[in-house]
């Protein structure tokens, strides 16, 4: 169908299940590759150069107008939300200034072959903020992005590799990009970005193309890149990241030590005492001596090591790590029709000198669900039970703390079956309370914090 971004997300907003939503977006994003080869065979593995031949595909995603716009609302500062950066003879360079970026200082930097980097376009167009909130659910990772303007004939970076999976959107002009592998096992998947490199320190490249208007260029993290503009054409393009430090290694990093926690305080075998002469044996000082207690003393630990998956929290470790999820994702994107049935709609106003349909009245016949299914998760603390929340979120990254409710330990079995029946609605008398009473209060707390929306609105305008 046409209407492009903009449609193609009105055109979502109408499954009613926010995990199809995520699936049809990203098999849009790698289209016409099948997203089940894409996983198979690209994912973290090797880069993808997608040709449409389209250069109407990313229409209304974002452009140079939506750029210059963002410039005179006010809101930008260098630094903060934008770069200038420059790349000749080897050399990066960032020539920010402090304070606002003013139109007139940015294009005239632009002018003079510097390249403009927007940061967080999501908290300046709701299109971006719209593409991204649909797409984290699919990731399960926290889904960020990068504008990047650059002046034609110039190179705003020098070569590096990054800790994201990324997706680079060609929105306007085009841009030469040559793709390295890792060079080294060290740099596959990285856990951190590397320093500017020099192009000695480059191979040949593994795919070398020029991006035109609605092509995808994907590629893993650990693969080098550079990208710099020909001649006779700028290029604006959109890079779509995900997957920052979302790997087993991180999960373990939460795990262990909850595992070593439990072990301590279950096991009397951690808690008893090393040998007394451990020291004269142990150690690289010793490492090339043959001695039985050195053997002894390695079975040990590695049985300690072994035992401690017994301990491990795993699904505990899990929720921690969606908690911080949640915490990094951006605010659900309301329909229209979302935004009618949810608090976000509720007509409570001033009016003829007080107060007016102030009132939420939901009644066991109220039916209800989920606003979406990725915004809310349950983690057993040792404060008590936390539902983590996203719909209290901001555009920009960590501007607020994590959003959370403490949840009666009875309420539990209502989230969960909240969770279970989406995308069918309930009744609030359906929900596995005591009594009435709770069911309808806990049913009005969730819709006061956005987290529930109604069948039907709760009062007609």
């Amino acid at each position: 169908g046409g209407g492009g971004v903009v449609g193609l997300l009105q055109r979502l907003g109408r499954l009613e299940d926010s995990r199809q939503r995520a699936a049809e977006l990203f098999r849009w994003l790698v289209a016409p590759v099948a997203p089940a080869e894409f996983l198979g065979r690209h994912w973290e593995r090797a880069p993808l150069l997608v040709r449409r031949g389209d250069p109407g595909y990313y229409a209304g995603l974002f452009s140079t107008a939506d750029f210059d716009a963002a410039l005179r609302g006010g809101e930008v500062h260098f630094g903060t939300h934008l770069d200038v950066t420059s790349y000749a003879e080897g050399v990066r360079e960032t020539h920010n200034p402090s304070g606002r970026a003013l139109p007139a200082v940015v294009w005239d930097f632009y002018q003079n072959g510097c390249s403009l980097r927007l940061l967080n376009p999501q908290a300046f167009s709701p299109t971006v903020w719209h593409l991204l909130s649909i797409l984290q659910e699919r990731f399960g990772s926290m889904a960020g992005a990068n504008t990047y303007l650059t002046p034609p004939g110039t190179q705003g970076f020098a070569p590096h590799y990054d800790d994201i999976e990324a997706f680079v959107l060609q929105l306007e002009g085009k841009k030469r990009w040559r793709v390295y592998s890792p060079r080294t096992e060290a740099e596959v998947l990285p856990q951190f970005s590397s320093a500017n490199l020099t192009q000695a320190e480059l191979g040949e490249p593994v795919l070398e193309t020029v991006l035109e208007a609605g092509d995808l260029l994907y590629f893993p993290r650990g693969f080098i890149h550079q990208g710099n503009c020909l001649p006779d054409a700028h290029s604006l393009h959109i890079t779509v990241s995900s997957y920052q430090r979302n790997s087993w290694g991180d999960l373990l990093e939460k795990l262990l030590p909850a595992a070593l926690q439990m072990a301590l305080e279950e096991d009397v075998e951690y808690r008893q005492g090393l040998p007394m002469d451990y020291l004269g044996y142990m150690g690289v000082t010793n490492s090339d001596a043959v001695d039985a207690r050195r053997t002894a003393f390695m079975e040990k630990v590695q049985s300690l090591i072994k035992k401690l998956i017994d301990y491990a929290p795993i699904d505990a470790a899990v929720d921690q790590r969606a908690k911080s999820f949640l915490h990094d994702c951006l605010p659900p994107v309301l329909t229209q029709s979302e935004k009618v049935q949810s608090v976000y709609g509720f007509p409570a106003r001033w009016q003829d000198g007080g107060p007016c349909d102030v009132d939420i009245l939901i009644t066991k016949d109220t039916e209800v669900r989920l606003l979406r299914h990725g915004i809310v998760r349950l983690c057993n603390e040792e404060a008590g039970v936390m539902l983590y929340y996203t719909t209290e979120n901001s555009r920009v990254y960590h501007k607020e703390e994590p959003k959370f409710l403490e949840i009666d330990p009875e309420y539990t079995d209502s989230i969960e079956f909240l969770l279970s029946s989406y995308p069918n609605h309930v009744s609030v008398d359906t929900l596995p309370c005591e009594t009435l009473e709770d069911k309808i209060s806990l049913a009005t707390l969730l819709f006061e914090k956005g987290i529930l929306t109604t069948k039907k609105p709760l009062v007609q305008v």
